[in-house]
């Protein structure tokens, strides 16, 4: 007894997937990896922020040059601290920036200064 089967389906198209376009496909993927990988719907390529530190408007003048004055300090002793383990050029060079930090921690304190006779 001879069984009858259908006749296997036409291929359609030529794409290996049947209907789906490579398009399409491609569009489907990047919906799929856009839902996973960005869950909160923000863009593809978010702007990188400038700014990494902020300084609040609250903050006081007086604050700010103090703050302004302690970490100039804090940089100038580093440096010093580095330069005195150095030799040659590099001690010189060194030493040239420390300077360059006093110079500009001699204008913060001054301005400090000037702040602090206002109030």
């Amino acid at each position: 007894m001879i069984k009858e089967t259908p006749n296997p389906p036409k291929p359609a198209t030529t794409f290996p997937y049947g209907d789906y376009a490579p398009e399409k496909l491609q569009e489907a993927a990047d919906r799929a990896l856009d839902h996973y990988l960005k869950p909160d719907g923000g863009e593809s390529d978010p702007k990188p922020s400038v700014q990494l530190f902020t300084v609040s408007d609250s903050v006081d003048t007086e604050a700010m040059l103090a703050n302004l004055s302690e970490t100039l300090a804090s940089a100038n002793a580093m440096l010093n601290d580095l330069a005195f383990g150095l030799e040659g050029s590099r001690r010189h060079v060194a030493l040239g920036v420390a300077q360059m930090i006093e110079l500009g921690a001699l204008l913060a304190n001054k301005a400090l200064d000037r702040v602090e006779l206002r109030t």
